[in-house]
């Protein structure tokens, strides 16, 4: 059953279950990164940082050669004075190296994985104390991929090691007739070469490893296609409630929308399957505004409410086609359609010149 739930998970991770891992702690890192970072600071330490150090302590320790006949040996408060003092300058010297570790270590952390605090992590889990999840651990895949790795880095690095050791053999000789400083430049330059190598070697591992990790990480977190469905209805709802939400909201729709017809000015026709409800105010409004439109069953109601409440209805088949479906409601009406609109809102215009003048009459 476990094989074939493996099998059944085709699909990529969505973006929610990713960030759902991250927040249990289970986020995309490789330590070989880690160690090619530290290696790039170790070399950063000793190429450039060991020199600060070494000036500071040689300048420190000689002025205190210089100054040690003012030390009085057998007054304890001297001796303690001289030790304290000799702590800070040495806390402060190695202050240079151990800051430069942190603030890689922290790259390398945090440059994979961002910044993050899962609280989980900190509390004890007692299933992984028991002898059979610890002996499922030796033998799993990821042990084994992590011992093969091993023997790799080994293999690699030691390689690089030997060929930039080798010609450096003889050379060990001459070492004996040197002075001091020149051993120390010599020494010094070696690690750093050594140190560079390693980097360089490691680099390539460290880039081999992560993308493995990644496949590995990705292949864990694959989801089956329920999986997606199950996500997306409670990212985003039950579809029939979806449905149903935007029916309801349709349906508001429209009866704010039919609220607006007795406002209208003219309705305008096709005559039967398109109807659509103008409102135009030539002091507040800079064109006609479309304030309700519709088709069919709609648009048989807007011309019922239209009859009811003694609002002229205009047959123009082309004009009333083009206005529904090219405007949309509370939207005004685009110039391409000035003309013709112009020419109906003079006629209905007339119209009520026509009734009012009658009932003046009367």
């Amino acid at each position: 059953m476990a094989d074939d739930d493996k099998d059944s998970k085709t699909e990529q991770p969505t973006s929610r279950r990713l960030d759902k891992a991250r927040e249990q702690g289970n986020v995309l890192q490789s330590q070989e990164v880690k160690t090619v970072t530290m290696l790039t600071a170790m070399l950063v330490v000793v190429w450039l940082g060991l020199p600060v150090v070494v000036s500071l302590l040689k300048n420190y320790l000689g002025s205190i050669l210089d100054h040690l006949h003012e030390v009085r040996i057998n007054d304890p408060r001297d001796l303690v004075h001289l030790a304290s003092d000799m702590l800070i300058h040495m806390g402060l010297a190695l202050a240079v190296p151990f800051s430069i570790m942190v603030s890689f270590g922290l790259v390398a952390s945090i440059g994979q994985t961002g910044f993050m605090l899962v609280l989980d992590k900190l509390i004890p889990d007692f299933s992984k104390v028991s002898p059979f999840t610890g002996l499922k651990r030796i033998f799993s895949l990821h042990t084994v991929s992590e011992f093969f790795k091993s023997i790799l880095k080994l293999i690699v690095v030691g390689a690089g090691c030997y060929f930039l050791l080798k010609p450096r053999v003889k050379e060990l000789e001459l070492l004996m007739s040197m002075d001091l400083v020149s051993v120390v430049l010599y020494i010094h330059q070696t690690v750093i070469k050594l140190i560079m190598t390693m980097a360089i070697m490691m680099l390539a591992v460290a880039g081999a490893d992560w993308a493995f990790q990644r496949f590995t990480y990705m292949k864990n977190l694959r989801m089956t296609r329920q999986e997606i469905k199950d996500e997306n209805k409670d990212t985003e709802g039950d579809p029939m409630i979806k449905s149903r939400l935007r029916s309801l909201r349709i349906a508001r729709a429209r009866q704010r929308m039919m609220a607006s017809v007795p406002k209208a000015d003219v309705i305008i026709t096709n005559p039967t399957h398109y109807a659509c409800a103008l409102k135009y105010d030539m002091e507040s409004m800079g064109a006609p505004v479309l304030i309700a439109k519709g088709q069919d069953y709609v648009a048989l109601r807007i011309r019922e409410l239209a009859t009811e409440h003694e609002i002229p209805i205009v047959e123009n088949p082309p004009l009333a086609r083009a206005l529904y479906a090219a405007v949309d409601i509370d939207q005004e009406i685009p110039p391409d359609h000035y003309k013709a609109v112009a020419e109906v809102i003079s006629y209905v215009m007339r119209l009520k010149e026509k009734s009012r003048g009658k009932f003046q009459q009367r």
